[in-house]
């Protein structure tokens, strides 16, 4: 079973009844789910992920008055829940891991990753916050939430970036993009240098895989999984094949390059499909221009190519 599959099973077997019989004239004010960090709250969990911090466990994201009146106890009656699910051993948090299921304060667990509150009030808030941590605030389920509370900030959140933010994000993916890939790794090799090639790559591939989820309008997930991620995505998602060839090291060097070249080309399709540009050229460093010139926020427009 997968992590999420356990989590609402584990829930509906024992934290249904836990919460509507111990607590319930908090029960409708309780949101239930499991989401934050780790593979599981993806979805892409498997075998090799059960060996640290897998196991049959939730969230309970409570407002501030239900946590000041009732947290403690809640978090006492949901570690007294059975410690053994469907012949998996419960998961409990642990120092190195912190704290990741049992109570959370609703706007306490998207500080923790927004370093705000909710939902950020202004362009700057957003272009400060990286997408793996967006992507750790929206992922998994919510299997309750009766109030909406907890479910209202995440519905805005997975909207994606505010439109010139995600341009101007895109504008620092396209000139690393191309100063990396289309540029340096080419002439890295030339020199007969491949430490400095395999940087340049690496950095190719980070940033494109980026740029796709940006298209899609979807924050990237922590590095381990951006590539995983990219099959499920609408737009583009065939460039996970790409990538993959890219970073096989059976893959010869001239092969890469054109990879390289095809995945730009691609995303310059995109680029125009969405109004991004009107050029057709390849090299992604000539887009940059035009791409500023989309963002109508004085502030982001002014910020520098790489930026974001």
């Amino acid at each position: 079973m997968k992590g999420l599959e356990l989590a609402r099973g584990y829930y509906e077997a024992y934290g249904r009844s836990m919460i509507h019989e111990k607590f319930p004239e908090y029960e409708s004010r309780i949101a239930v789910g499991l989401a934050g960090e780790g593979s599981e709250c993806f979805g892409y969990d498997d075998e090799y992920s059960r060996d640290h911090d897998f196991g049959p466990a939730f969230c309970m994201w409570v407002d501030r008055e239900v946590m000041e009146q009732a947290g403690a106890r809640l978090q006492e009656e949901y570690e007294r829940l059975p410690l053994v699910y469907n012949g998996f051993n419960v998961r409990r948090d642990h120092k190195l891991g912190g704290h990741r299921t049992g109570v959370w304060e609703i706007t306490g667990f998207y500080r923790h990753f927004l370093l705000v509150p909710g939902v950020p009030e202004s362009n700057l808030e957003w272009m400060n916050l990286p997408e793996s941590y967006l992507a750790a605030a929206v992922n998994g389920e919510v299997f309750r939430d009766d109030e909406g509370s907890f479910t209202g900030i995440r519905k805005e959140l997975q909207k994606g970036y505010p439109e010139d933010v995600r341009i101007k994000k895109m504008v620092a993916r396209a000139a690393f993009m191309s100063q990396s890939g289309q540029y340096n790794y080419p002439r890295c090799r030339r020199r007969g240098e491949p430490a400095a090639a395999c940087l340049a790559l690496a950095e190719f591939i980070k940033s494109g895989m980026s740029m796709i989820y940006l298209l899609n309008r979807r924050y990237a997930p922590f590095y381990k999984w951006m590539h995983r991620g990219l099959k499920d995505l609408d737009v583009l998602g065939d460039t996970w094949e790409l990538f993959g060839k890219l970073a096989d090291a059976r893959t010869a060097e001239e092969d890469k390059q054109q990879l390289i070249e095809l995945i730009c080309e691609k995303i310059v399709i995109e680029l125009k499909k969405q109004n991004l540009t009107e050029l057709e050229d390849p090299f992604l460093q000539s887009h940059l221009d035009l791409m500023m010139s989309k963002i109508g926020d004085p502030q982001i427009r002014r910020m520098h190519w790489l930026q974001g």
